[in-house]
């Protein structure tokens, strides 16, 4: 399956859910329904702010130990967007099916199952933000996530890597960062210095937040051209969606 070098999303497509949202980028597809704030039982409730319940869900077969520590990862990020002590004793589910991954004929996906799938977390967490904006839940502020990769030879820091570039990277970073241009969630897998992770940490602001050059080389998975910023991307289709919302036929 080739991978789509622009973001594709579709928005409130799902009839039933208060909100919903399609994120295509990088191979990957990811179908975000939401629903809430609605009063939780009594069991989960929490008499001072909303639970947020997120659940991730696989393009086959059931969820495992991978997908829940996914929704752990995303969990304490949305946790930082939504304002939920705006909605005490309510719950704010948000379910996200996977439709389409990339496929990599240099890995056995059935050995991967153990390991916590960093590539799909940039689709996860903007599929979930567009549903959220679609169910008309304020958000603090939005965010956008990245995937970095650093190779072997520690050079050309690889920024969007296909499948197989990450499989052979020495490590892979995610990372994401609010509007204000805050540090909103990182996860690495693999081996690297300090001084790596402090570069990655700078290409990674400069790219969610489209900074100034940082002086560190690097590579663009696809057409070695950076597209729009996926923050601009988010506020583009939300804008187009509120114009056709209210537009009078």
């Amino acid at each position: 399956m080739s991978s789509s070098t622009q973001p594709a999303a579709e928005l409130s497509h799902l009839p039933k859910a208060d909100g919903s949202a399609t994120f295509s980028y990088a191979g990957y597809s990811v179908i975000a329904a939401v629903n809430g704030p609605v009063e939780a039982q009594r069991r989960d409730e929490n008499a001072f702010e909303a639970v947020v319940d997120v659940i991730v869900r696989p393009a086959a077969g059931v969820g495992g130990t991978r997908e829940r520590q996914l929704e752990s990862v995303l969990q304490a990020a949305l946790r930082q967007l939504i304002p939920v002590r705006n909605y005490p004793r309510c719950v704010i589910q948000i379910t996200l099916q996977v439709i389409e991954t990339p496929e990599n004929a240099y890995v056995n996906t059935k050995l991967m199952q153990a390991q916590l799938n960093l590539p799909i977390i940039p689709a996860l967490l903007h599929s979930a933000i567009l549903g959220l904006l679609t169910a008309a839940i304020p958000l603090k502020a939005i965010a956008s996530a990245t995937l970095i990769a650093i190779p072997q030879d520690g050079k050309d820091f690889i920024v969007d890597p296909t499948a197989v570039d990450s499989d052979r990277a020495k490590s892979v970073h995610v990372l994401g960062f609010t509007s204000q241009d805050e540090l909103l969630l990182s996860e690495s897998e693999g081996s690297f210095t300090a001084d790596e992770w402090t570069k990655v940490l700078a290409l990674g602001q400069r790219v969610c937040c489209q900074h100034e050059q940082t002086g560190v080389d690097t590579a663009m998975a696809g057409d070695n051209q950076e597209s729009e910023s996926m923050r601009d991307f988010i506020r583009s289709v939300m804008r187009a969606k509120v114009a056709e919302d209210l537009y009078w036929k």
